[in-house]
């Protein structure tokens, strides 16, 4: 597929800053340790905390790491560096039904602070479902950001789906109540909602997001639900923040990871999924509607560590 190849050379590219501040430090430590002690793990976790993979997962990993040297008696630390990429790898496994509401009839909010390429995944999200041959239904009901509705009118257009929207200032949840019934009427397979993200007003944005719950369960009760939330990975742990602040709000079933190119917190992917369990379901590294694609932890990973994607030897 050579899409994906593409993907995975943009990927390599995208995280060269993340790699400089992760991997060449983890090397440096592999050639600059002749045994494997306390000081070597001490070294190895206070990169990836660095790194922004957060506390808990390189937890997580060191503990892994620590149990595979054990059970394969290990000695040299440059043994090991496969090791501690396969346990990165098994922070961040995303389930096989991570992608169900695009085998079923589904409704999928999406939410995130302006800013962060909310309104440009929508569009792409919704040019690559129009792909895979499913009828698409966008709401603009992001309604308080003035160039919000139009931002995503532009990318109906690109994708060629149809789009309900309200004007702006009007309420959200009237959007989604005309974007169900225009659903419906089309037979459409999945509802795109984009959503205001005002996380510094909270208790708006819960009365917000509750009220389109109340009108989701009640008109469009056989839906699948999906509530992804949009990160930029450029802010590091604070993406962390805003997605527990949003936890608060809604019920999370994923995350869509935005410009993970030019950033040096690419670790905070890893950090996410392994702090929130909920998994990164979309990667972005670039403008261009084939830079969102489903997030592969191994592709992730191997792209970090600037690898050979197994995959491209099977496409």
């Amino acid at each position: 597929m050579e899409e994906k190849k593409g993907f995975f050379r943009r990927l390599v590219s995208g995280l060269t800053k993340t790699r400089d501040n992760i991997v060449s430090g983890i090397d440096a430590i592999f050639h600059g340790f002749s045994e494997i002690d306390d000081d070597f793990y001490e070294e190895i976790e206070e990169i990836l905390i660095m790194g922004d993979i957060g506390v808990h997962a390189t937890e997580n990993i060191l503990d892994s790491l620590k149990q595979k040297v054990k059970e394969n008696h290990i000695k040299k630390p440059e043994e090991c560096k496969e090791m501690l990429i396969e346990s990165i790898k098994e922070q961040m496994q995303v389930q096989e039904t991570a992608y169900r509401f695009e085998q079923e009839k589904s409704v999928v909010l999406i939410v995130g602070v302006n800013g962060v390429g909310k309104t440009t995944s929508v569009g792409k999200l919704a040019g690559k479902l129009k792909a895979q041959g499913k009828k698409v239904v966008l709401a603009a009901a992001d309604t308080f950001r003035a160039a919000a509705g139009e931002q995503l009118q532009e990318w109906a257009n690109r994708a060629g789906v149809d789009i309900i929207g309200g004007k702006e200032g009007s309420d959200p949840a009237s959007v989604i109540f005309d974007a169900v019934s225009a659903a419906k009427a089309r037979n459409a397979d999945v509802l795109l909602c984009d959503t205001a993200g005002r996380l510094h007003n909270k208790k708006n944005l819960m009365e917000e997001l509750r009220k389109i719950n109340r009108i989701l369960e009640k008109e469009y009760p056989d839906a699948y639900r999906e509530t992804l939330v949009v990160l930029d990975a450029t802010t590091g742990q604070n993406a962390l923040v805003q997605a527990k602040q949003f936890a608060e709000v809604t019920d999370l079933t994923g995350i869509i990871l935005t410009k993970m190119d030019g950033t040096a917190k690419g670790g905070i992917a890893v950090a996410i999924q392994s702090e929130m369990q909920i998994p990164v379901k979309y990667i972005g590294v670039g403008e261009s509607i084939d830079d969102l694609q489903k997030f592969d932890p191994d592709q992730f990973v191997n792209a970090l560590f600037d690898r050979k994607d197994e995959e491209e030897g099977e496409n």
